[in-house]
């Protein structure tokens, strides 16, 4: 034992080790019975490690809930769109996989969807309007630029085609959000409080756009005096005369009454919409590869659905509500004169965020 001093040994093992004379006897657990108490110990770590396995295995069959947001409620096209996405991404995947679409703003409006997307938080998919991504992937706007399309023909091509993939894996790389299919349709014209019928009414006439700057650039060079202002303050600031009106598909004007404070509906056909079904990357790398390869196939399906729903009843709307009495239709008798004004800005445009060649891929399909 120790002496006391810590420079001073006794010979015997330090502590209380036992020696081999009054060393207890270890039984050789291959040739001996086991201890009752050794028994009891690897019988509780054995079930102990059964049952942390089936808790891992319970977890691992919990279905995965998926998280959508939308600004609308489901009679709007977007609405129907996510629901055939869920209801194909079930069918292609055949397992149990849950889906929660937050509607009417309830997670707030598109750019925050998209922000929330990248963060891969909150919203794993979504619609999300081409404008909200140009902090991350500079040509994105050039997806709903006005004028940019010849017709519907020409748009469901463009669509159909591979002329967009630089801007998908732009927007891929640098915000980390994948565009699975192209929903939208619409087509755009401007919303006022009084008459827009020729170039004259137009000039000065000042109205809400969006915030990429492809929006303002076009309208300050057809004669309009643009401002950004979020969606959810377009009726307010249309009623209390901040501006004179704004720019809307069929769809966004009904869904948001914007025609009570704005019956007068310009045919200026400027654009029709193009509107990426959006799902979070953060999300997608977590998920099994069958359930990834579900998203993808029924994102471009639902976008084909979505775009066949607005498109087909877009001018049926208007007509409806023209009907019904709550607007007023004016055809725009220069819109020759608007496409002229705009066919230098989209040039120009499409060389600062160099996506000329996207333009020109786009022009070049017929």
């Amino acid at each position: 034992m120790w002496s006391g001093h810590l420079t001073k040994w006794d010979g015997r093992p330090p502590c209380d080790v036992a020696t081999p004379s009054d060393a207890i006897p270890i039984p050789n657990l291959l040739k001996e019975p086991m201890h009752p108490f050794l028994r009891a110990v690897a019988r509780a770590a054995t079930l102990g490690g059964l049952a942390l396995t089936l808790s891992f295995a319970v977890a691992a069959q919990q279905p995965i809930t998926l998280h959508g947001a939308v600004q609308f409620d489901d009679t709007h096209p977007f609405n129907k769109s996510l629901l055939k996405f869920e209801e194909l991404v079930k069918k292609y995947y055949g397992k149990p996989v849950n889906f929660v679409l937050h509607r009417n703003s309830e997670l707030g409006l598109e750019k925050d969807y998209f922000a929330y997307m990248s963060q891969g938080i909150s919203v794993d998919y979504g619609v999300v309007s081409p404008a909200h991504m140009s902090t991350f992937a500079k040509a994105a706007p050039i997806l709903d630029m006005p004028f940019l399309f010849r017709d519907l023909d020409h748009w469901n091509k463009v669509l159909d085609s591979d002329a967009f993939k630089p801007i998908l894996d732009d927007v891929s790389k640098k915000a980390d959000v994948i565009i699975i299919g192209y929903d939208g349709g619409g087509t755009r014209n401007i919303i006022a409080n009084k008459p827009i019928r020729n170039m004259a009414e137009l000039r000065g006439f000042t109205m809400r756009v969006m915030g990429a700057p492809i929006q303002t650039q076009m309208f300050q060079a057809i004669g309009a005096k643009p401002s950004v202002i979020a969606y959810n303050e377009v009726y307010n600031a249309i009623q209390t005369g901040v501006i004179g009106g704004a720019e809307n598909e069929a769809a966004g004007l009904d869904a948001m009454k914007f025609y009570e404070v704005g019956p007068n509906i310009s045919l200026t056909q400027h654009a029709i919409t193009v509107r990426p079904i959006c799902f979070s990357g953060k999300t997608y790398r977590k998920l099994p590869p069958d359930l990834q390869a579900a998203i993808l196939k029924a994102g471009k399906e639902a976008g084909k659905y979505g775009r066949d729903l607005e498109s087909g009843g877009d001018s049926a709307l208007l007509a409806k509500l023209e009907k019904e009495g709550k607007l007023k239709t004016w055809p725009f008798t220069d819109r020759a004169k608007l496409l002229e004004l705009a066919e230098p800005v989209k040039q120009a445009y499409a060389k600062e965020i160099d996506a000329t060649d996207i333009l020109n891929k786009v022009n070049a399909i017929k």
